[in-house]
This record gives structure tokens, sequence and C-alpha cells, in this order.
């Protein structure tokens, strides 16, 4: 058996080249990237001596019955000082009286009504602004009216990453666990863009958060002018708004299970391709490099693929393909299924390989057929 085969120009060579530079494109995203969430450790040096006082901000429309069900979760936490605002968006729901009635319950809540006006556009971040705006303290955390938090220490996981440096908290919200196919796909979706934009804040290179569990002070959000630049946009508060925003080291992450927040996922396919599609909106207004990186993991991948399956029916460069092929495909489940470990998300380990193919296969498609059909509603 012959493993190192006769190199050349030939075109089993050249094929065998790109095989190559595919695993090594692929290793650096590895060491690179994956590598610092992996074995990613809390500095506890650098966390807050003292917990901030919080605002809570919550944008809501018709979400009467979240409210009546997640909001008291949210109003209990095990924090010293905090406050909570609703703001209601042109609801015609019951919100308005169910805030009213957890008021006499909770001294910390605080609401306000944005009345219906064809003249305003409904969106979540003239919401977010008029939270903003409202807001006691520096320190704000948002979140959404159907999230539930992991625990009562939420808060206080997210208070103690803030320090004087830190102005920005990225968190992870991944959605509930219920049975059926489609909602694993849409928890391993979740998680995946986790892994990746977690790899990217620690390699310095920020790009997203998620708007369910995402902190900032007020400072942060004023120095990056808000969401002026991309108002237009129903999507943007938790991704374009980052890629303004955090700088210069000024962002952590959490990763504590307690620090997490949890949502319902969506329950059929055609409402989560909406999702998709409305959260696609943004990706346009992407920096050049952030929209290549995040294009090139899959692309090679891909590549990588069908060269090494290529590559088997030769026998010469068969045995050399099936030992880099082994050994990068070894190392990217050991660190990247760290990463999902990390996270909490021990099922997506065992099949790592086989679905990061598959959705290395199917988010383009989702993508150029779901900008497509992008909507501006919230």
């Amino acid at each position: 058996m012959n493993i190192i085969p006769d190199f050349g120009w030939g075109g089993w060579s050249l094929l065998f080249y790109l095989f190559g530079g595919m695993v090594f494109m692929q290793l650096l995203y590895v060491l690179i990237f994956y590598r610092k969430l992996a074995f990613f450790k809390v500095n506890k040096q650098q966390q807050a001596s003292e917990l901030p006082p919080l605002s809570v901000i919550i944008a809501a429309r018709n979400e009467a019955d979240n409210i009546y069900e997640n909001l008291p979760f949210i109003l209990s936490q095990n924090y010293p000082e905090f406050e909570v605002i609703v703001v209601i968006n042109q609801s015609v729901d019951e919100s308005k009286h169910i805030l009213e009635a957890y008021q006499q319950q909770f001294s910390n809540l605080r609401f306000t009504i944005v009345e219906k006006n064809k003249h305003i556009r409904p969106g979540k971040k003239l919401s977010l602004n008029i939270g903003i705006k409202a807001a006691t303290y520096e320190h704000l955390v948002m979140t959404d009216a159907d999230c539930k938090p992991a625990s009562a220490n939420w808060l206080r996981e997210i208070g103690k990453t803030f320090n004087e440096k830190k102005k920005i908290v990225l968190g992870y919200g991944p959605y509930a666990t219920e049975k059926g196919f489609l909602n694993r796909v849409v928890r391993y979706d979740t998680a995946w863009i986790a892994v990746n934009y977690l790899s990217f804040a620690l390699a310095k290179m920020p790009y997203m958060g998620v708007g369910r569990n995402l902190a900032y002070t007020k400072s942060a959000f004023e120095q990056a002018n808000g969401f002026k630049s991309h108002y237009s946009i129903s999507s943007g508060d938790d991704d374009l708004f980052i890629q303004q925003a955090a700088k210069k080291r000024n962002y952590s992450i959490v990763l504590s299970e307690d620090s997490y927040m949890y949502s319902p996922a969506e329950k059929t396919w055609a409402s989560w391709y909406r999702q998709k599609a409305r959260h696609y909106t943004t990706s346009p207004n992407y920096q050049v490099i952030k929209k290549a990186l995040l294009g090139i993991y899959p692309m090679t991948l891909l590549l990588m693929y069908i060269s090494f399956i290529t590559l088997l029916f030769n026998e010469d460069f068969r045995w050399l393909t099936l030992i880099i092929f082994g050994v990068i495909l070894a190392l990217k489940w050991w660190i990247q299924g760290k990463c999902f470990l990390r996270l909490k998300e021990k099922s997506f380990v065992a099949f790592f390989p086989f679905n990061d193919l598959l959705y290395a296969i199917g988010l383009p498609i989702m993508y150029y057929t779901g900008e497509a059909k992008t909507t501006n509603k919230w």
C-alpha cells in the first residue's frame, strides 16, 4: 500500500491540492475561532465588584398571554436593584390590564403604551428606543415577552459580567426543547448561530448577539447613535447594532446556564422559514469581511467533502486523503463538539459531522430563497 502518491500537475493532483486547501481553511476556522469558545474560561477577576442596578426592557406587541406567563419570572429575579420596563406598541389585546394587575404586586414594574397610529410603524426598534429613554439606570438588559429566564439568577449572571471596560454583554437564547424533528432543527440552528457569534466575539470580531438576551449601557447605545443608521430595517437591533457598538474590547460574553433566556420555537416549517427570512434582511448591511468569513466556512466545508469523495476513486490518493480527512474530522468533532457542550447542547455532539454538512448545504439554500421573500413586519 503506497500512502504517498506521486504529485504533479495532473487532474488528480490538482484536485488533491484543492482538497488540502479546503482542509487548511477548515483548520484555520477551528483554531482561530471555535477553539476560543471551546476552551473559554471566565476571568472572575474581571467581573464587577458590585452588581450595577439594571433596567430590563421588553418590547411587546399583542403579547398578553406571554406577558401573563413569563413576566413574573423576570420580576422575581434574585438581584439587589432592578426595574422592568415593558413598552406596549400598538397592541389590541389585554396587555395593559395584565400589567396594571402585576404592578399591584411588583413595585419595580413600569410600562408605557404606544397608541395605535397609522403614521407610526409598529417596529421593535421604536419600542426599544422608548424603553431606553425611560430607563432609570445606565445598564440595560434586553429581552422579549415570550422569553423565560433559565433561573432566578439570570440577571445576576449578566450584571456581574459588566465592569468598567465591558459595556456590552452577549448572552445565549436557546429555544425550549419539545418533541418533533422541526424543534430539533430549530434548536440546532440556534445553537450553531450562537457557537459562531460567541466564537467570533472571543476572536475579537463581534458581529451579533440575540435580542432576547442582550445587555449594554446607555453610553454604549448613544456612542453608536443607537439604531439610527438601520432604523428602516425591522431587524438589526441585535446584529447591526452590535457591529457598530462593539469595539475596543468593550464587550464580553456570558455562558453560565443560569444566564440563558429560553423562548418557544416556531411550530411550523413555514413560520420558521419566515422568521429566518426576516433575519436575513440585515445581512446585506454586514461589513464585507464579516460576510466573507461567515460564507467561507460552509463553502470550504462543501468543497472539502466533494473533493474528498472524488479522491476516494483514485487508488494513488485514496489513503493519504483518508488519513488527512480523518484527522481534520476528528479535530473538528472534538473542538466544535466542545463548543456545543459549553452551551449545554449535548444532544448535537454525537452527530455533529453529519449535522455540520447538512447545515452547510441547507444554509445557502435558505438564505438565497429567503432573501427574495423578506418582510419588514414585526
